[in-house]
């Protein structure tokens, strides 16, 4: 850990730690019935912000449904126009029209799109576009285990490998489809080793490890700024909640309370947190107030959000038709 600076250990805790209170004030939303749906991200926190830390303002993201909230927050997204846009205000990036399909071109977010898998072939235009331009941006692109398997995965590497494109594919692997196994489903134990048969570096790591997550990662965004092509990298990692909502969805049946609580001991937030004391690089006072901040920046976006206007009705039939961004 130590070949990060202290500055940067700080601002990796508060994005972690933002992340992770801003996923549950979404939930306490839903709960209260001012929001009604969303793919929780606790227990995942570092996969997106371990990767998202490493780029420029001008680098390309492409987040998938359940991180999508990790990405934003690690690219310094407004929290006030973010909240604003999930609450359907007009007053969000995509005037309360796009909810959790979300873009924000100022950041460079590209946005998810409701069919799973289809940001891998997107990534790889757009990695063309990056090469074509002669520039030395990268793009980012999250998906979940379960898409390995399709064939947008592997048209898209084998493309991104052919042209040498500056694509970074993260592959979170979070054990479950929806609710089913990836052991049942997949034929190998670490996806990565998929890379090999593309020609391009493939990678399998902890991915409740921020500090393993990070440096992959900054080694893969090194690599592609500097022409040599894209890179896999696995994160193993875990939901604490459910697949969607805010519960367990215990009764489905597919994972037990005893896989849980082990999953628990190895949150990403606690863990980071506690290595961060354990090492003094810092002290609990200097934790404890960036925990007080990001409270209240999440304190002061809802606030924002629910008393910012609902869009009208010319508004979303206008913006419905021009793609939702004026």
């Amino acid at each position: 850990m130590f070949n990060i600076d202290r500055f940067k250990l700080m601002d990796l805790y508060k994005k972690l730690f933002l992340t992770r209170h801003y996923d549950e004030t979404l939930r306490k939303l839903a709960e209260e019935g001012v929001w009604s749906f969303y793919h929780g991200i606790i227990g995942e926190e570092a996969v997106p912000v371990g990767v998202c830390v490493n780029l420029r303002e001008d680098d390309y993201v492409i987040p998938v449904h359940r991180t999508q909230m990790g990405a934003m927050i690690a690219k310094e997204i407004s929290l006030e126009k973010l909240t604003a846009e999930l609450l359907g205000r007009s007053t969000g990036y995509c005037h309360g029209v796009a909810g959790t399909h979300i873009g924000c071109a100022e950041t460079r977010i590209l946005g998810k799109t409701g069919i799973l898998g289809a940001g891998l072939p997107i990534a790889v235009g757009v990695g063309l576009s990056i090469k074509l331009r002669k520039t030395d941006q990268v793009i980012t692109v999250f998906f979940g285990e379960g898409l390995s398997s399709q064939g947008n995965f592997h048209e898209s590497l084998n493309m991104a490998s052919i042209w040498k494109l500056p694509v970074i594919f993260v592959l979170e692997n979070n054990l479950y489809a929806f609710t089913t196994p990836a052991k049942e489903a997949i034929s190998v134990e670490n996806l990565a080793i998929r890379a090999k048969g593309y020609g391009i570096p493939g990678v399998t790591l902890d991915g409740n490890n921020l500090f393993e997550v990070y440096n992959a990662s900054k080694e893969a965004i090194d690599r592609a700024r500097n022409g040599m092509g894209p890179t896999l990298i696995e994160c193993k990692t875990y939901r604490i909640l459910g697949h969607s909502g805010t519960g367990l969805d215990l009764d489905a049946g597919y994972r037990t309370p005893e896989e849980i609580e082990i999953w628990r001991k190895r949150d990403p937030v606690k863990v980071f947190r506690e290595k961060l004391l354990i090492e003094g690089i810092l002290k609990e006072k200097e934790l404890s107030e960036i925990e007080f901040k990001a409270r209240i920046a999440i304190e002061s976006a809802v606030k924002f959000a629910i008393e910012s206007p609902f869009p009208t009705k010319e508004e979303v039939m206008s913006l419905s038709v021009r793609g939702g961004v004026k």
